[in-house]
């Protein structure tokens, strides 16, 4: 299975939101420092149409959101990694 991949960037609030969004929600992710990676950069730049908008952030299933609340990131999450119904016989 793939890995949520994060890119963003250390000064932005709305990334750093993100990450704690996931960490608090023990969900693991690779975090793209676009100021650090070249290619993070282009990818990012290549997402938005030319523009850095961070977070761009990659799903397992090949959807992108940017810039999204908690509310859609978990949203998200619950269409990613449903929550099965363990009920007892």
């Amino acid at each position: 299975m793939q890995t949520i991949q994060i890119y963003g960037a250390s000064w932005c609030p709305d990334a750093r939101r993100a990450r704690r969004f996931f960490d608090e929600n023990k969900v693991q992710y690779v975090w793209e420092d676009v100021d650090t990676s070249a290619d993070a950069h282009d990818f990012v730049k290549k997402t938005n149409h030319g523009t850095i908008v961070v977070p761009t952030i990659l799903f397992p299933d090949g959807s992108i959101l940017i810039e999204p609340s908690n509310y859609e990131l978990a949203r998200k999450l619950e269409q990613i990694f449903p929550v099965e119904n363990n009920e007892s016989a």
